[in-house]
């Protein structure tokens, strides 16, 4: 009865506007007052929920985002792949796409990737020429690329909820990010073609490689994290303060765009960034924790193998149960309060926990460009200055290509172990 009570008042709140992070904490603290318990309580497992070494480098890699992206790298990213595939039909759109794959690399979150490239490319795709629907479309979906090619801020969540391997996690979205990415590439194009978008000029080779190495360091930024982490050179948390490094020696003296000046702002930026994140985490623990009390993990995983204990069977209801959230919650929150209660039920039917850790990121960052609380798909349209609903319409191709994508990683675990196990040696 008061878990009901507990989901209604998260429910409404949610409903009403309020942030989910504050939505989940009165949502919590309605039932902490009604049982009697302690409001000190809550205080205690916020602590618990963000007192972890690994989660020290969220700060690093945000700010790492920060200079980077005010050094000038965006438009950088975005001239190199406009420079190979601009003479495509709908050749924005795809640079659009490959823009957002090489910014995964820097930014870890889709969220960073939609106001970044989408401020920049939305409004040049709208004065060549491309459907305003189109243009929010491509650049909300290809957004969530971010979270799955790595440095990826979820990833580091399920890591450390769970004990798994940040680095094997970071290792094991390289594939599906980039078959993500190929997939929202082939889309584009052919919505392109069908509506007969335009197409620009095929660039000289020496053009080519000079936008080349405008967009080289944020690649070498993300071959650097890798090959640190997984070479044993430095932790996941090391590794965010050499980005922070890195980003500051390449935005200052390669790309002379970042100015001292601008520093107080970007930290400013940043700490809110990270307080946002670590506030949801910590409010996300505490509801976990009610959960937890109340026993909803234990109904969850009866209930799905009560259904059934056949691998695939169990692994569709799952995703069902992803997407369904992923449509109404953030995907830190999410990822808090289900992955931990999931993975024992995936386990339990025989699948990897690196795996299951990509498909659960994927499911949960598919509803970051869906309705009701589709963050990205929001930001987008707001850039492109259309409604809700026309923008839903738009992305829904989009999205299909990206439940494609999907099956792969949740039904072929070679998508997402393969990579990891060459590293571990197996």
């Amino acid at each position: 009865m008061m878990a009901l009570v507990l989901f209604l008042a998260f429910v409404i709140l949610i409903f009403v506007g309020v942030p989910v992070a504050f939505s989940l904490g009165i949502s919590s603290a309605i039932y902490l007052v009604i049982e009697g318990i302690p409001l000190n309580i809550a205080a205690q497992k916020m602590y618990a929920g963000i007192d972890s070494f690994v989660l020290i480098c969220i700060p690093g890699f945000v700010l790492a985002g920060n200079l980077m992206n005010t050094g000038g790298i965006t438009k950088r990213i975005i001239e190199f792949s406009n420079s190979i595939l601009g003479f495509v039909r709908g050749g924005l759109g795809l640079a659009n796409v490959a823009a957002s794959m090489i910014f995964a690399g820097i930014s870890g979150t889709a969220l960073a990737d939609t106001a970044s490239i989408g401020g920049i490319l939305i409004p040049a795709m709208k004065e060549e020429g491309y459907d305003a629907d189109f243009s929010v479309a491509v650049t909300a979906s290809s957004s969530t690329i971010g979270p799955i090619i790595p440095p990826s801020l979820p990833m580091i969540i399920a890591g450390t909820l769970t004990g798994v391997s940040v680095g094997k996690l970071f290792l094991a979205g390289m594939i599906p990010g980039l078959l993500l990415g190929l997939s929202l590439m082939g889309i584009s194009y052919y919505i392109s073609v069908k509506r007969n978008h335009p197409k620009g000029q095929k660039q000289p080779l020496k053009v080519i490689i000079k936008t080349f190495f405008g967009a080289f360091w944020a690649i070498l930024m993300t071959v650097l994290i890798l090959y640190g982490i997984l070479g044993g050179v430095f932790t996941p948390t090391e590794a965010s303060i050499m980005a922070v490094v890195y980003g500051v020696i390449v935005g200052k003296f390669v790309y002379k765009e970042l100015k001292f000046r601008d520093m107080p702002r970007i930290i400013v930026e940043s700490m809110r960034g990270t307080a946002a994140i670590m506030i949801l985490v910590g409010f996300a623990n505490v509801f976990a924790w009610i959960l937890a009390s109340e026993q909803i993990p234990q109904m969850i995983a009866e209930g799905i193998l009560a259904i059934s204990t056949n691998k695939i069977v169990v692994i569709l209801l799952i995703n069902a149960l992803l997407l369904f959230v992923g449509m109404f919650m953030e995907t830190i929150a999410a990822l808090v309060i289900l992955f931990p209660v999931l993975l024992p039920v995936a386990i339990s039917v025989g699948m990897d926990p690196i795996q299951f850790g990509v498909m659960c990121v994927l499911n949960l960052v598919i509803g970051l460009c869906t309705p009701p609380v589709g963050v990205c798909l929001f930001v987008a349209s707001n850039i492109g200055k259309i409604s809700l609903v026309r923008a839903t319409k738009a992305i829904m191709p989009f999205v299909l290509v990206s439940l494609a994508v999907l099956a792969l990683v949740s039904f072929v675990p070679a998508v997402t172990t393969f990579l990891p196990s060459l590293m571990s040696g197996n």
